[in-house]
This record gives C-alpha cells, structure tokens and sequence, in this order.
C-alpha cells in the first residue's frame, strides 16, 4: 500500500496535492511519502515477527540522509556498499555496529574505516577480499567479523542486469566451494573470526518460490556452519518485488485479487518462516526497494508534444540523469497527470531532453493526453532513483522532498550550476 491518490480531481502524497510541491519546487523533483515508508516497515517486522529477524535497510536503494534517520529511528540496521554509504548512515544517526559491508571491491581505506567504527560484519565476496581484510586486520591488531556470500545457484527469474545469485553473476563464492573456504579461514586467517553467512540472489523477485529454492539449498550449511563455528546470523538477503504496473489500482481489493501471483509481505514471510525458525540463527532481511520503491514519485512537467509519421512524443523535463531505470533496466514506471484526466488518452513516448535516444520513460504508452506546463508523476521512483542520479548533460540534481501527513519538507535543495562545478578548476 501506498499514500498516493487522486482527491477532489488532484494527485495528493498523503493529505498534501502534489500540484503546490511543484509549484513551489519546481521540477523535477522526487517527492517521498513519510507513511508509506513507515507502513511498509511495520508491514514487514510484523510479518517476520516470529523469527529473530534484524532488517538491514539496504542503503543503495536510496541514500537520503533523511530516509536513513527515519530507519535509524526505528531501529533499522544498515546494509551498506561502500564507505561513503557509511559515512551516511553514521551523520544520519545511525549505528555502525548494526551495519553489514557488501561488495565485491572493498578498498583498503574502505576497511580500515568500518574496522575503525566497529561494523557488525564484513560480508565477503572471494578468498581474496577475505584475506585482504585479515592482513589490514592484523595491522590494526583488531578482529574483523566476517561472512562469506555464497552463490546458490538459483535463477532469481528477474532482469539480467539485478539477477545475483547464479553462476553467471561477479557477487558470491560458488556453492560447492564454500565449506573449504570457510575451513581456510579458520585454519589461516586468526584476524577474522567468523560471524555468519550471507547470501542475495537478486532484486525485484516478484514470487516466492525463488526465495525457497535458495533457502532450502543453504539451509544445511547454516545449520552445519553454526555448530562448527558457532555462527551467530545468516543474512537472506532482499529482493522482495514492488508494484510498477499497477501502482496506483494496488490499494483496491479487485486488484489483488486479479494478481493472486504477487509475492506480499505475508505470503514471503509465511513461505520462509517454517524454514528458517528450526534453524536458531539471528535472520538478516536486506530490503531497499520495498521499504522506499512504492513511497515516492518524481514530479516532471511536460515542455512540448511532438507528432510524427509514426510516434507522438510528450517531451519533459525529467530526463535519464534523473531516473535511468527505464534505459538501464527496461523498468516500468506508470504516469500519472497530477490534475486528473477523464477520459482523455492518447498512445505515445514519453521522452526526457538528454541528448540520448534511450532517454525515455515511457514507450507506445497509453497514457494522458497532458498539454505543455502540465505536471506528471512518476511513479514507484523512491528506489533506484535520485540514488543513481547523475549530472549527465551538466543538468543539475533534482530535489528532494518528504511529505508527512499534510507538511513537507525539503530535503535535499536542488543543485545549482554552481555546486555542480564548484570541484573543478581550470589549469594555470
């Protein structure tokens, strides 16, 4: 569920109309929704109530500090990527001692700094890293806690470019190797000392079954791991899907009841849970995307229409620099016109004004028929974001906003022309 809906003929987050944030604002902006967010968390801690789960937010799926303190303050851990997801996470309030380290490219500086601030694990991605992280340990006359990612195997049935957990994929050591490395540790690595088990087979899963497939490959190896070394957690991963395509009709009854496939909260937890409790393990759930994807939309405006032979284009103001999950991904975003259309379509591209053809984000879409100075809302935008947006054809960083109930607040200012070169500088 989401707080997005039409009221009076207006697009509202919560009781604010999305309209007055964009005129106030400009576009493009990002526009989050406080209740959701929360909702969404309570959702999931109820749901795995009856295992000693930790949720590790995944802070990849969106940085914001202000989303980070929101966690923090609900007693969220933290699965971070790199040191500067830390730093984030510590100047937003949150703990570093519930912080777990993915990534296969973990620099020397990266350790030393969550060494430094007392992560909770390393969850490691090769025998190398393992090793790099005992000898930087041993210069720090520290202990590292480690966990190695193991790689099941397990088609995650998503999009190739978020799938993980194959052999195919850079992430994991490969399932068959992964009780000898786990001996190489204990036998040559006294830095380390073992902490756990890890493992993520892929973003965006949209059923259950996957998830199953995998918990009941590794579950053996948790449980042999936690009497042999006395492993205290074993980390699932994320990857629980979200609502693109039908964003807005979700919160109806008809709705679900056409999509009985849709994996929710409660058909994931019932399905792991009977797995996972005979184990006695601390469980780590890693979600980004479910916790934040549904909470946001980005607010654009429609600059020009453009009709031709054989498309009509709706040109805005957002482009893939804003959100590049459409081209990057082929992701679904639905459209939206914030003043209500009845009525009133038409089939076309809706393109952004990077200098790129792939700068679209809708294709051969049925969508609105909006006229040039409309506002449009981009769904489902509060994952993959503004977290991978770039200043590409040196266009400023969009804002950022968080409504909560009929306040909001900016939370990020829009970037200037200025802030967007003030680290360069000319030659003598």
């Amino acid at each position: 569920m989401h707080s997005f809906a039409y009221k009076n003929s207006a697009l509202h987050c919560e009781a604010v109309n999305l309209s007055d944030i964009a005129s106030a604002m400009g576009t493009p902006t990002f526009v989050y929704s406080r209740k959701t967010i929360m909702d969404d968390l309570s959702e999931l801690k109820e749901a795995l109530a009856p295992l000693d789960a930790h949720i590790a937010y995944a802070v990849k799926a969106c940085s914001n500090m202000a989303i980070l303190n929101l966690m923090a303050k609900q007693g969220v851990g933290f699965d971070i990527v790199s040191g500067g997801e830390l730093w984030r996470v510590i100047h937003a309030g949150g703990d570093p001692t519930r912080c777990t380290y993915a990534g296969v490219g973990k620099t020397e500086a990266e350790i030393r700094y969550a060494l430094n601030h007392k992560i909770y694990c390393f969850n490691c991605e090769s025998e190398n890293e393992l090793r790099e992280i005992n000898r930087i340990a041993g210069e720090m006359g520290v202990k590292a806690p480690v966990a190695v990612r193991v790689n099941p195997n397990v088609e995650a049935n998503t999009h190739k470019y978020i799938t993980t957990g194959t052999k195919e994929n850079k992430f994991g050591v490969d399932f068959s190797r992964i009780e000898e490395l786990y001996a190489t540790i204990a036998a040559e690595m006294p830095h380390l000392y073992i902490r756990g088990l890890q493992m993520h087979i892929g973003s965006q899963l949209t059923e259950v079954s996957p998830f199953v497939k995998a918990i009941e490959k590794v579950a053996p190896m948790a449980r042999k791991f936690k009497e042999l070394y006395n492993i205290e957690f074993w980390s699932i991963g994320g990857g629980i899907g979200i609502i693109y395509d039908g964003c807005l009709a979700s919160g109806s009854a008809e709705w679900w009841t056409a999509h009985p496939e849709q994996i929710t909260l409660k058909s994931y937890a019932e399905a792991i849970i009977p797995l996972l409790q005979p184990i006695g393990l601390k469980i780590l759930v890693e979600p980004g995307r479910r916790l934040v994807g549904n909470a946001a939309c980005l607010l654009t405006t429609c600059l020009y229409e453009k009709k031709g032979e054989a498309k009509t284009f709706k040109m805005i103001d957002a482009g893939m620099n804003d959100i590049i999950r459409p081209a990057l991904y082929e992701g679904y975003h639905e459209i939206w016109p914030v003043k209500e259309h009845k009525n009133d379509t038409i089939v076309a591209d809706i393109v952004g004004p990077i200098c790129e053809s792939g700068d679209f984000q809708a294709q051969n879409r049925e969508i609105a028929d909006v006229k040039p100075g409309e506002i449009l809302a981009e769904m489902s935008a509060g994952a993959y974001g503004f977290s991978m947006a770039s200043t590409y054809n040196s266009r400023p960083l969009a804002a950022e906003v968080l409504v909560d109930g009929d306040k909001w607040h900016v939370i990020r200012k829009r970037q200037t022309m200025a802030q967007m070169v003030e680290d360069e500088s000319l030659p003598e």
